[in-house]
């Protein structure tokens, strides 16, 4: 790969950590000037414009082009952290700030996550589409496992404002990382017919087009269902099974890094493989073992078999999603890269957390096995979606 896609894979993991150190020095603050309900509404207050914005997200990308919304938005959330950081350390914030910010953020990341999506295609080739998203997984894991430590480390050291202050320079040094990313011109294979038009035509424009093309509209569907069917489970249920099995927080802990692991795994394997063919199919066949293995879980009969299963699961569904959204970017029309991409991260962030307390009540009335298998049926059915449709198990990637 070429110095600009490192580039763009430097200042995104930047960001990623940047991310975790500002969301748990946020929690932190909010916990030392308010109780815990005013707490759980700081934390949740960004999921709500990030969730409600980010169809509209994928519009600005495609309206303005995905640099310019990615680096606005990375200059934005630099200064908002770098005056909450000033204000940490000159008083005690207030919970109406720290909920300003929170908004503020969320509708700021519904800009930034289809626009930072929609670039891998204009600025690698699309023989290599598959290894930036094995590296991209790569970055999200490192981001994840190194921000909550490093955030430690900072409010130990330094108190929360030094906590934000480190946040406030990750986020500045991915501006200037992508300020330093270089976009080559993407031929478009069709032109959007509502270009020009309002910003809702141009929604409903993108919408349409996903639902009629024959590889991204069914694998769209495949993923929203894959997500509805696996997010609570591999959240809220497994601390729910593991109370039920007396595995305790360290059992949680051991089938979640399980999982993590096998899912960094798979990152090196779309990253280091030179190729997969028949890649459409591939993913489905995957995506079946990944949901069977998540039912599964509930089904082991000691916690070192349930973390074994977690390890595989992570593994196949790492080269499940990886293969999705190469296929996925590769199928799609320049025109319309930020609106698909909006369209993923909405499944991801704005429509999965909606099956948690579904899970939760169901888990109330039938057990917490039923609902397990239930869930990876209902990822399994977004299996029998792609595998019904001739051009998903027909799709093939480019590979350099």
């Amino acid at each position: 790969m070429n110095r600009n896609t490192w580039r763009w894979l430097a200042a995104y993991a930047a960001s990623l950590i940047g991310d975790a150190i500002y969301f748990l020095a946020l929690g932190w603050t909010a916990a030392h000037v308010a109780g815990p309900a005013e707490v759980g509404l700081v934390m949740a207050a960004g999921a709500v414009p990030r969730a409600l914005l980010m169809l509209g997200g994928g519009v600005v990308a495609d309206r303005f082009g995905p640099r310019l919304v990615v680096v606005s938005s990375d200059a934005v959330r630099c200064a908002v952290i770098l005056a909450l950081a000033l204000i940490v350390a000159l008083a005690s914030p207030g919970l109406w700030v720290l909920v300003t910010v929170a908004l503020v953020f969320g509708a700021v990341d519904a800009l930034f996550m289809p626009a930072v999506g929609a670039l891998p295609p204009r600025i690698a080739g699309p023989g290599q589409l598959v290894r930036v998203q094995g590296l991209r997984s790569l970055a999200e894991r490192v981001g994840h496992t190194a921000g909550p430590p490093v955030a430690g480390l900072a409010i130990g050291l330094g108190g929360v404002g030094a906590a934000f202050g480190v946040a406030a320079a990750l986020f500045g040094l991915s501006l200037v990382l992508l300020l330093a990313v270089r976009i080559a011109p993407t031929a478009r294979d069709a032109e959007d017919p509502a270009a020009g038009q309002s910003p809702w035509r141009q929604l409903l424009s993108g919408l349409a087009y996903i639902r009629r093309h024959p590889v991204i509209g069914p694998l769209t569907v495949s993923g929203a269902l894959s997500q509805l069917g696996t997010s609570a489970p591999l959240t809220l249920g497994l601390i729910l099974l593991a109370e039920e099995r007396d595995w305790g927080a360290g059992g949680v802990g051991w089938i979640i890094g399980a999982f993590g692991a096998g899912a960094a795994s798979s990152a090196l394997v779309l990253t280091l493989v030179p190729r997969f063919p028949r890649a459409g199919a591939v993913q489905n066949l995957t995506l079946i073992v990944g949901s069977a293995g998540i039912g599964s879980l509930a089904l082991a009969p000691g916690l070192s078999t349930a973390v074994v299963v977690a390890l595989v699961t992570g593994l196949v569904c790492g080269i499940c999603g990886g293969l999705a959204v190469a296929l996925i970017q590769t199928s799609t029309d320049a025109a319309y890269l930020g609106r698909v991409s909006s369209v993923m991260a909405f499944t991801a962030v704005g429509l999965a957390p909606l099956s948690y307390p579904v899970f939760g009540l169901a888990v109330d009335l039938w057990g917490i096995t039923p609902v397990f298998l239930a869930g990876g049926l209902l990822s399994m059915a977004g299996a029998v979606v792609g595998t019904s449709a001739r051009e998903v198990r027909r799709a093939e990637l480019a590979f350099a």
